[in-house]
């Protein structure tokens, strides 16, 4: 195996560890500043790919396409989804399908069209380690270049001012079910897998469906599209007492605006921790046309009488599965409402149970006599999206898509990804490349003025308030 010279005296101004969306748009962006800056993004991947499992035919984006990866930092960049368009000579079709949320295919070939253009991208290169030099001032990014079959080809160190992390989520699969995942019997797949193993489950005599949001619900909506009427056999279950939708009210929306980060991420840290999961709706439910999609689908199975074969029942939680025989899954399960448990057999089960944000302790091992972390003993990160360091390292570490319990629902939404991406190298460089807005939402989220960016007059003619003993 042969290995990179090290190169000291041309340290990178920025490493980006992860090239997903995030990173993407943090990469372009750095393209775009003036005056240049020394950038480098590895991946491990052989090349740019973003959920390929859920690439459903027809499935769109749950945010506007203006949310690209640069267009709401910077409309004039070059990397817009829209100058895309004109390279491609589709700008006149786009137009006229007035499409304000494109499909999902083609913003993963949009994000292809930039990753193959942008410079500094280097896929198939799995960073290893991470470590502060202070006597260089630098990090110092350990890396191995592999090959298409994932093989390792060469060694290589790479040095740099500051780091941006942005390595994504990855599937979640809840304890009962994790030992039925890893044996290959009985389909029991993630969603993130779906179409690589969708002619398999489709082939299943009886098929379930566990999650209740949007995942959950394209993947039921295609497997009864491709079901005979009346023979459907698919079960559709959830942990939420509803199939819900998304809140999508444009009030709602302005929680994924800067303004509402801002508010979020100066709340105390136990009220942070206590709003996040009551946020699930803003997050975690279904696209109101998808829910529309699958009623309209089964309503069309009744005209003919009788019903279709498929059990849609939320607020369902799998207290343990096993095997039956070889061929089925047995799942147990418990109603909250009512309390009630039951069982059912299955030949297939798809895994709709969403994505954690990927751990970065281990990653970041070489770092941990510097990392300053919150009660929850999770890593502290600013305002800029920068984790807090002992003062002895002089360098940044950036992260994207790993602070939702310092920003807030947020933090994984494509929305906000330009603006964090310029947050950034705005901090980065001292200057201001990418003029930020002063504000961005029509809500004024606390009482003191403090998520606002110009003075709150003083009310007129108010009685003032008195305690009533």
């Amino acid at each position: 195996m042969t290995a990179y010279p090290t190169r000291l005296d041309h340290p990178h101004d920025l490493v980006g560890i992860g090239i997903g969306p995030f990173n993407l748009s943090l990469a372009a962006l750095a393209d775009g500043v003036h005056g240049g800056l020394g950038t480098a993004f590895y991946d491990r991947s052989p090349a740019f790919r973003w959920h390929p499992g859920l690439l459903i035919e027809d499935a769109t984006l749950q945010v506007p396409f203006l949310a690209d990866l640069v267009t709401l930092a910077d409309p004039t960049s070059r990397w817009t989804f829209l100058n895309y368009l004109k390279a491609r000579d589709r700008l006149f079709p786009f137009y006229v399908a007035e499409r304000f949320h494109i499909l999902r295919a083609e913003y993963d070939a949009y994000c292809r069209w930039v990753s193959g253009q942008l410079p500094g991208l280097r896929f198939g290169h799995q960073v290893d380690a991470v470590r502060w030099n202070p006597e260089r001032a630098l990090f110092e990014i350990d890396f191995t270049q592999t090959g298409r079959e994932g093989e390792a080809e060469a060694l290589g160190r790479a040095h740099a001012r500051n780091i941006a992390v942005g390595i994504g989520s990855e599937p979640y699969i809840p304890e009962p079910l994790r030992p039925l995942a890893e044996a290959p019997t009985v389909p029991v797949i993630h969603s993130a897998d779906y179409l690589d193993h969708r002619d398999r489950l489709l082939a299943a005599g009886h098929i379930t469906v566990i999650g209740s949001g949007q995942s959950g619900a394209e993947i039921f909506l295609d497997l009864l599209r491709c079901r005979p009427t009346g023979l459907e056999r698919i079960h559709w279950l959830g942990r939420t007492e509803a199939f819900a939708p998304m809140e999508y009210s444009k009030l709602g929306l302005e929680h994924f605006t800067p303004d509402y980060t801002r508010y979020f991420h100066a709340l105390p840290e136990h009220v942070r921790d206590e709003l996040v999961p009551r946020q699930w709706q803003l997050h975690k439910g279904i696209d109101a046309d998808t829910i529309a999609a699958i009623h309209d689908e089964l309503y069309r199975r009744t005209l003919h009488g009788g019903w279709p074969d498929a059990v849609l029942t939320p607020g369902v939680c799998v207290r343990t599965a096993g095997r039956v025989g070889t061929t089925k899954v047995e799942l147990h399960l418990e109603h909250a409402q009512q309390g009630a448990r039951s069982r059912i057999t299955t030949d297939a089960v798809v895994l709709a149970t969403g994505y954690r944000e990927r751990p970065l302790d281990g990653l970041l091992a070489g770092l941990d006599p510097y990392l300053r972390r919150d009660g929850s003993e999770r890593l502290r990160v600013d305002e800029h999206h920068r984790i807090a360091l002992a003062p002895a390292v002089t360098g940044s570490v950036y992260v994207q898509n790993a602070e939702r319990h310092s920003h807030g629902v947020g933090a994984p939404d494509l929305g906000l990804a330009a603006w964090r991406s310029a947050t950034i190298l705005n901090h980065l460089t001292g200057t201001e490349p990418y003029p930020l807005p002063r504000r961005t939402a029509f809500t004024s989220f606390g009482l003191d003025g403090r998520d606002r960016t110009r003075p709150v007059p003083a009310p007129r003619g108010l009685v003032p308030l008195t305690e009533v003993r």
